[in-house]
């Protein structure tokens, strides 16, 4: 029960239901309020019980200064949580240890269970094994069900010991398109109150939901599991980015191109920990698609969430993707009624402001390893000319290249031609072929960035049915998929009678799931992948996606860019980057003339017609029908039973993870780290991707090394995520990424360190060096740049990190999940002085680091800085990141999910 300090209880009446509100107009100054900061009065009014939210928490949202530095804390109580299968078997393999720790401890193994509603969506387990074949789709969930066999029957154990826990199984949809076409409630209805739908979730793009109004950002897994355990999110009053859209596109953009323009935009303004806010008269003109498009890429630009309000056009697909009239009704009045209902009118107060024309945005890529590193379709052929000459040595040929623009000086300094290295490839099929530096060998439309629009999905099998009609194919060294985010879009394509086309190009059905965006694109044909490796040629994926950081789409691939749908059909039939394909033809049709783009670009009025003719609310009432159901494999799986999970310890997938042995009801002091060595110096942008395992398991490594003596053959390794339950495999492959540089081994590529515990300090794996300093009792840092830690949530980057022995983490700046992620795992986060980096300071990672001044905590203060010193002389005042009193008791406690297991017992 609220407190009510401000008496905001109401009562809304919607047809013939009553519901309990907390009426914002009640709290003063709230009406200036940005949509986003509303949504969190609102939560602070119904949560309001005089301890963890106050009466001075709610006067201080409401008289929130917009141009001050964010220090008020305040608790934030998500209305459900959101996981996908990667991140989620973790957190229920931690909830089922904290089942039998509790009783170890003597309390009630059934008090942990989900307090708030917890769906989990299996997503992130379908590899694109099988593809460009018309059995694809029905071989690769086969191998899927092969593979994850343990972990899918954990999960339907899970479903059936926990409360408010729902899982939909595999071959369904993408989490996040699963959100907002069916699980998004806009509106919560719950114990008799209705309240804004709030939403954490265990995967970076839960932020997609920000386009329908619900406020909610990625958050590790062990944080989510804190949430679904009945503990607010600590967190600062944010800074609000306003972000005015007017105009519109133009014909021949995509909203991809309008996501890639936002995030270039926001970067290099500075939104790392902000929340953006759409406004202005253009966001009426942008559908509901397109805003779900820009929340998806907020990890991307950096912000905490990507946010636009409630208006019409919510309502409206509210309706299309068949939400009853009962709902639709109640989400509308709720949000007139309480001040939270887009009037295009409103001025509110921001903190910074952002203006875009829509009609400014031109067709762009993003590439070759971040996706705010945004190119102009029309340039991107000498970009790419340029960028490949840093991942290889061969020379540059001396052809001019006069398209690239005279005022880019580095480009012009490329612009003498490219590297060369043609390889003759003999294909599986007999086919004869060259491919050379730039060859694009995946295609890849995939990933919730994209799949959920049907505007340039169906733009992409238009321009895929123009293409096949003027005689085109795509090059045969080209892997192509086609995974869409949930079933809907393949009925809107069978509706339109668009799929043979993209058939016949190869884009076959290969799953419903994340697929290549998040390392799951599969092995390259045998030959391909031969004569990538033999001859060291830096190949090119393109792919609809969000993410394309180095080494996580394939190993085989160096240079991955970010395109709309439509683009990833036109590069599958150019086959390569050094192609300008605004000017250049993407190959010759069957009647021998050329074809260029252009020519089969399906205009919008081409694309809209077929929307309006193929797509309407049934087809969604169908897909989502009985969505947690299952197919025949999904309700054939044997469940074990009982409120405790019966660990088997020959499982090579689930394990219980060590982090509750030995502890106490009460926390031990926390100690100040001595003699501790250096596990990794890193540079910047150093991401999840770098630090967790993802992606294939590689042959020789640790985690392949500890499979094969657990008698797993190379053709079961599986991939890291799948493996997320076996803290043994996962500890083995963190800091293990193929692209990792270590700086203390220079010259190496991968998960390599010095090892200090032996003489003169030789290289060794990471893993096999923590596991020695361990034996010795030798505590561990690491080093970083600035942004360590950007990318997806994956807790795994924090758990792993923690679990190789490392203590402190010491970066010039982090992105702002993994920071909470490593206070979670009880890591100390630090920063250097303001300026200064690990090499201004002349540290090579040789040292031996002590850090004094953390016992501080112990007497209920966070030092805002600790003493650094190494045995070479170097000594500096690092800045504490632990930034809330809600950060420092989980420090205290050792992690967040001790503090959350003492809290229980203790009641």
């Amino acid at each position: 029960m609220s407190a009510n300090s401000f008496g905001s209880r109401d009562t809304l009446r919607v047809g013939d239901e009553s519901y309990e509100i907390f009426r914002l107009d009640a709290v003063e100054g709230s009406k200036r309020l940005p949509y986003s900061l509303k949504v969190l009065l609102e939560n602070l009014l119904r949560t309001e019980d005089g301890a963890n939210v106050t009466a001075e928490h709610i006067r201080a949202l409401g008289n929130w200064d917009p141009k001050a530095q964010p220090n008020q804390e305040i608790q934030f109580t998500p209305a459900r949580v959101i996981m996908q299968d990667f991140t989620g078997v973790p957190c229920v393999v931690d909830l089922a240890t904290m089942r039998e720790a509790v009783k170890e401890l003597g309390g009630d193994a059934d008090k942990i269970n989900p307090l708030a509603p917890a769906e989990l969506v299996i997503d992130h387990s379908v590899i694109v094994d099988v593809f460009g074949r018309p059995d694809a789709f029905e071989r690769n969930v086969e191998i899927e069900y092969e593979r994850n066999r343990e972990r899918y029957q954990f999960l339907r154990w899970g479903q059936t010991a926990f409360d408010e826990f729902k899982v939909v199984p595999p071959g369904t949809g993408i989490v996040h398109q699963a959100n907002i076409e069916h699980l998004a409630r806009v509106a919560m209805v719950r114990n008799g109150q209705v309240y804004p739908d709030t939403c954490v979730g265990t995967d970076s793009h839960t932020t997609m939901q920000n386009g329908l109004g619900i406020l909610g950002w990625g958050v590790g897994g062990i944080e989510a599991e804190a949430a679904m355990l009945g503990q607010p999110i600590s967190m600062l009053i944010p800074r609000v980015v306003g972000f005015k859209l007017t105009g519109k596109l133009n014909p021949g953009t995509t909203a991809t191109d309008l996501v890639l323009t936002i995030t270039e935009m926001l970067r290099e303004h500075g939104v790392v920990g902000k929340f953006v806010e759409f406004y202005g008269e253009g966001v009426a003109a942008v559908p509901l698609a397109n805003r779900a498009t820009i929340g998806n890429m907020s990890p991307e630009f950096g912000s905490t969430a990507a946010i636009f309000p409630i208006d019409d056009e919510t309502i409206r697909y509210m309706k299309l993707t068949g939400r009853s009239e009962a709902q639709t009704a109640l989400v509308e009045a709720y949000a007139k009624e309480n001040g939270l209902w887009h009037d295009p009118a409103d001025e509110p107060v921001f903190s910074e402001y952002l203006e875009l024309d829509l009609g400014d945005v031109v067709p762009s890529i993003a590439g070759p390893k971040r996706p705010q590193d945004r190119i102009a379709l029309s340039t991107a052929k000498p970009t790419w000319r340029r960028d490949v000459q840093n991942y290889v040595d061969d020379p540059v040929d001396e052809a001019s290249d006069e398209s690239f623009p005279a005022s880019d000086a580095p480009a012009q300094a490329a612009n003498g031609g490219r590297p060369n290295k043609s390889v003759k490839v003999t294909l599986a099929d007999g086919t004869e072929t060259e491919i050379d530096h730039g060859a694009v060998v995946i295609a890849a439309i995939t990933s919730c960035t994209n799949t959920s629009n049907p505007s340039v999905m169906l733009g992409a099998a238009l321009l895929a049915k123009k293409a096949v009609e003027c005689g085109l194919t795509r090059k045969p060294w080209v892997k192509t998929s086609l995974a869409p985010g949930s079933k809907v879009v393949t009925d809107y394509y069978e509706r339109s009678g668009l799929t043979p086309y993209l058939d016949k190009l190869g884009f076959n059905l290969v799953g419903y799931g994340c697929t290549t965006c998040i390392g799951n694109s599969g092995p390259l044909p045998e030959e391909i992948s031969k004569a990538i490796q033999d001859n060291d040629l830096a190949v090119t994926s393109v792919l609809s996606g969000n993410r394309n950081f180095e080494g996580r789409i394939n190993p085989d691939v160096k240079m991955n860019y970010l395109a709309s749908p439509p683009l990833v059909v036109a590069y599958a039939l150019a086959g390569s980057m050094d192609i300008d394909i605004t000017t250049e033809p993407l190959g010759t049709g069957s009647d021998g003339k050329p074809v260029y783009l252009s020519e089969i670009w399906p205009s919008p009025e081409e694309i809209q017609e077929v929307i309006d003719s193929a797509i309407a609310s049934d087809m969604y009432e169908t897909a989502y029908s009985d969505v947690f159901a299952g197919d025949e494999r999904w309700r054939s799986l044997p469940t074990p039973t009982g409120n405790t999970f019966e660990w088997d310890a020959e499982s090579t997938y689930v394990r219980k993870p060590p982090y509750f042995e030995g502890m106490a009801t009460s926390p031990a002091p926390v100690t100040d780290i001595t003699g501790a060595r250096v596990l990794a110096k890193l540079g910047d942008s150093v991401t999840t991707d770098h630090i967790s395992p993802a992606g294939a398991i590689k042959p020789g490594t640790p985690a392949a090394e500890y499979l094969k003596s657990h008698g797993v053959e190379r053709k079961d390794f599986n991939s890291y995520g799948s493996r997320r339950g076996n803290h043994e495999v996962m500890i083995r492959g963190t800091f293990a990424n193929i692209r990792l540089r270590n700086q203390i081994a220079p010259g190496t590529e991968g998960g390599y360190t010095r090892d200090f515990t032996q003489p003169e300090g030789p290289v060794s794996f990471i893993y096999d060096a923590a596991q020695n300093y361990a034996e010795q009792g030798t505590p561990l840092v690491v080093l970083g740049g600035k942004e360590y830690g950007s990318g997806s949530s994956r807790d795994w980057a924090a758990k792993g990190t923690r679990l190789l022995g490392v203590r402190a983490v010491i970066t010039e700046s982090y992105e702002r999940i993994h920071r909470s992620n490593l206070i979670g795992m009880g890591v100390l986060p630090l920063q250097f002085p303001e300026g200064q980096s690990a090499d201004s300071l002349g540290l090579t990672g040789e040292e031996t680091f002590s850090i004094t001044g953390v016992t501080e905590l112990n007497e209920g203060r966070t030092p805002s800085t600790v003493k650094v010193t190494t045995d070479t002389g170097v000594e500096f005042d690092a800045v504490v990141r632990i930034d809330t009193p809600g950060e420092a008791d989980y420090y205290r406690n050792g992690g967040i999910l001790q503090y959350v297991l003492r809290q229980l017992i203790a009641k």
